[in-house]
């Protein structure tokens, strides 16, 4: 399974960017792939998700971030307005493996997936 994240940058607050990830492979639930990020010296924490079609975001991203996927393509998106400078981080993507499904009350908890993009970084600064 390969997970390409791409689409990174520095950008000014307030800004927008958008993220992609392509998903090869056979071996991942299809049905779950998320975005997850990490900033210097935090922990990982989770972003959005798309779970059996429907949408989940983290509440600190909630009404600025959009979450999408493009089936035809196996690509992963994340779109990303009004950002801040809290928004700093390494973003990655991540997949279960088949026949894994994250409970929704766990969805948040990266040792639920399997599979890991290698990550892009976005800088927010003026």
């Amino acid at each position: 399974v390969q997970l390409q994240a791409s689409g990174g940058g520095l950008v000014k607050p307030g800004g927008s960017l958008r993220l992609s990830c392509a998903a090869s492979g056979q071996t991942f639930n299809r049905h779950v792939l998320g975005w997850f990020r990490q900033a210097l010296g935090k922990e990982r924490e989770f972003v959005a998700l798309i779970r059996l079609g429907n949408s989940h975001y983290a509440n600190s991203v909630k009404g600025r971030f959009t979450i999408s996927r493009d089936n035809g393509k196996n690509t992963l998106y994340l779109q990303m307005n009004s950002l801040k400078p809290e928004d700093t981080a390494v973003y990655y993507c991540a997949a279960p493996r088949s026949g894994r499904l994250p409970i929704l009350s766990n969805i948040d908890d990266p040792s639920g997936y399997d599979y890991w993009g290698q990550g892009t970084q976005v800088t927010v600064s003026s």
